[in-house]
């Protein structure tokens, strides 16, 4: 996707939402949010669906998640004390694969400040190799609600 087009994001874009306060560590020595909490809270969000609404269960859970790529456009600085709106929708949905879009919002201010995301490919705990069925019902129909939905232009 084009960064004009990334840059456009609004909060409406995504299905699942979730607050983060920043911290002052949070920022580093030129007074803004380290790149590698981008990270952090892209993680944060995508694994608190997973587990209030996909019944993954990080410890015991026979399928796990492996980020197998990941990307972070950045459009504007995020410092302490901001408060972050985080967005999250799901892009494409495969057999054993999810590719995650996460909109990163500053409180009070409507452009977006970094669109990030990631992979996640599905496997079994044990072997570390994507299953036979791909992912478990329960898994794919909470992922399917947060599916982007494109419509065809004639």
């Amino acid at each position: 996707m084009a960064q004009a087009e990334t840059k456009k994001k609004q909060r409406d874009d995504y299905g699942f939402h979730l607050e983060y306060r920043t911290r002052w560590s949070d920022n580093d020595m030129y007074g803004h949010m380290n790149n590698s909490i981008y990270y952090f809270l892209f993680d944060s969000i995508v694994n608190t669906y997973l587990i209030q609404h996909c019944s993954l269960k990080p410890p015991t859970s026979s399928l796990i998640g492996l980020v197998v790529h990941s990307h972070c456009d950045y459009f504007g600085p995020i410092s302490f004390p901001a408060v972050v709106d985080l967005g999250l929708r799901v892009v494409k949905l495969g057999k054993s694969s999810v590719n995650y879009e996460i909109g990163v919002f500053e409180r009070g201010a409507e452009e977006v400040r970094a669109v990030g995301g990631f992979i996640h490919v599905f496997v079994d705990r044990q072997n570390n190799r994507p299953t036979a069925e791909g992912m478990n019902e329960d898994l794919r129909s909470a992922l399917e609600k947060l599916l982007l939905k494109v419509i065809s232009k004639i």
